[in-house]
């Protein structure tokens, strides 16, 4: 199949597979180039993709889809060291979220604090002295 027909199964677009191909997420056994240069990709090829999106969104990086890419194909990893990354993985994510927590927790207070302005500048004052004991 070609490229666009590939995007289209995958939801990517036909740049994003160009640079997962160049970052060798894909290798020939997905993709063949014909006589003329262009990509012939084959059906094993959605599949992957399907993978490396699921674990784009558990939060990989790209060196991390490398290896896990590498190991899926291998069998490499034990039981144990796929345990291990899942429970690395978690934690990370845990300290993404306290920082997203954190982040929300401060938007929160300059909305309180901006509508405050508008409407009760005495709260916005208690508001600042609330911030600054802290």
């Amino acid at each position: 199949m070609k490229i666009q027909e590939l995007a289209d199964k995958t939801g990517l677009s036909a740049h994003t597979i160009r640079f997962y191909e160049k970052e060798g997420l894909l290798d020939s056994r997905h993709v063949q180039r014909a006589e003329n240069n262009y990509r012939n990709y084959a059906d094993e090829a959605i599949e992957r993709l399907k993978l490396v999106k699921k674990f784009q969104r558990l939060g990989c990086s790209l060196a991390e889809l490398k290896t896990v890419l590498h190991d899926h194909d291998t069998n490499a990893p034990t039981h144990e060291q796929v345990i291990e990354w899942i429970r690395q993985k978690m934690i990370e994510i845990e300290h993404k979220k306290d920082e997203l927590d954190q982040i929300l927790e401060t938007l929160n207070w300059m909305l309180e604090y901006r509508t405050a302005l508008m409407n009760d500048p005495e709260k916005a004052k208690s508001l600042l002295k609330l911030l600054h004991s802290k």
